[in-house]
């Protein structure tokens, strides 16, 4: 967010009821998968301000104390629609009070934090503008209170900010554009969508609201009780995990196709199949892509199961393209919600490298699946210890899996490696 700070009552703010498509952003699977950068452009700001009174500073009101980043956009506005308003204050609860100085001032953070929280949260710059509520007063003072208090570092809270901004913004995108649309159809002939809104966000928002909250605190449960599960400090930043891609083959030439529903179509039952799966599994669907799905999962067996699962499912679909999975096992990175790191990048080459309808994996997710006996280390020697028991009148081993192995291919970026072609057996 840029603002003018020498005009002392007003600035650039982000209109509370706008996201600037700060939905998170992710590179094409054959590139170089991470979680998307945080680290600001903006230089490093002091925390909260102790009051307005400062002599220098952002709130000093001396145009001889103007750092040259402090300009205004002024090309993004607030609505000024009546109906868009009482929208806006039925959702946020209040009404439009502060420019974006004021609301720092009141909040005591300085303007400069204030513009990199606003701006991690993925709200537009507006020029001076009246537009913002007690609640964002409330959100500054929160977010620089955990600053102050030593609990999050400034960089952290901004971090925390702009994950919380984006993951919203496409929730809230999606709301809209699918949710709320097909409700609002006008119920009779001469209303228009518009007079229909403002009745049902009225109903439906304390009930997301709560519903929302619910679905937070058991995520957060959840993703709690696997870090505490954690061997040591080291492994709940830097993890072994599971990661496979599952790609739709020939999508690009289905985009030429397919009409602009029917693809759209396609690529929500894509999406919804893969996310269904993952969670009824045990993994935990990372982000879609479009054609491509991104998945992580604590052991090998479980990542392999959901791959073959997706495999499956797909093929007893007519309506689906043929698809294609990869999967490696090794140390993986994780922020805001993202992997990265080599692991990542060598399940997104195995994914471009595999058959159709086929699942290869990675010479350590073979051998965990090995160590953990999911998998036999090879068909030979799974009938040789079948052929044992039988003679001893024992049960033979049970395995889920099968490992055939490929040859050996020089992958980009990643030298050669030799992959393995992941199947069920019996």
């Amino acid at each position: 967010m840029t603002v003018d700070d020498t005009n002392s009552g007003e600035g650039a703010q982000p209109p509370s009821d706008s996201s600037s498509g700060a939905s998170a952003s992710s590179n094409s699977s054959t590139d170089e998968t991470s979680a998307s950068s945080d680290a600001p452009s903006a230089p490093s700001s002091s925390t909260a301000s102790s009051g307005s009174g400062s002599s220098s500073g952002p709130y000093s009101g001396s145009s001889s104390v103007h750092p040259p980043h402090h300009e205004v956009d002024h090309t993004v506005e607030p609505t000024d629609d009546p109906l868009a308003i009482r929208l806006e204050q039925l959702i946020l609860g209040a009404e439009r009070r502060y420019t974006p100085f004021q609301a720092a001032r009141t909040a005591g953070v300085s303007m400069e934090l204030a513009s990199r929280f606003w701006r991690a949260m993925g709200f537009a710059d507006i020029g001076q503008a009246k537009a913002l509520t007690e609640a964002d007063v409330l959100a500054l003072r929160r977010l620089a209170g955990l600053v102050e208090a030593g609990l999050l570092s400034e960089p952290m809270a901004v971090q925390v900010a702009r994950s919380t901004g984006q993951t919203t913004a496409r929730l809230a995108e999606w709301q809209i554009d699918s949710f709320l649309e097909g409700l609002t159809e006008p119920p009779e002939p001469g209303m228009t969508r518009t007079e229909v809104t403002y009745p049902l966000v009225e109903l439906l928002l304390p009930e997301l609201e709560e519903f929302l909250v619910y679905v937070w605190r058991r995520q957060l449960a959840a993703a709690t009780g696997r870090v505490v599960q954690a061997a040591d400090d080291e492994e709940m930043v830097d993890r072994r995990l599971a990661v496979g891609f599952a790609d739709l083959v020939g999508f690009t030439r289905l985009t030429r196709r397919l009409e602009e529903e029917e693809l759209g179509e396609l690529v929500e039952a894509f999406e919804t199949t893969s996310a269904d799966l993952v969670a009824a599994h045990g993994g935990r669907l990372i982000k879609t892509l479009g054609d491509e799905v991104l998945y992580a999962a604590d052991d090998a067996g479980t990542a392999a199961e959901i791959a073959l699962r997706l495999i499956e499912t797909m093929t007893h679909d007519e309506s689906m393209p043929a698809l294609r999975v990869g999967i490696a096992f090794g140390t993986v990175t994780t922020r805001m919600g993202d992997v990265f790191g080599t692991t990542v990048n060598l399940a997104s080459r195995l994914t471009s490298i595999a058959p159709k309808d086929a699942v290869l994996v990675d010479g350590a997710f073979a051998e965990e699946l090995v160590r953990t006996g999911d998998a036999p280390v090879s068909e030979a020697e799974a009938a040789e210890e079948a052929a044992a028991a039988e003679k001893e009148g024992e049960e033979p081993p049970s395995y889920r899996f099968a490992l055939q192995p490929m040859w050996q291919r020089p992958v980009r970026g990643l030298g050669v490696v030799e992959p393995w072609l992941l199947s069920r057996r019996g």
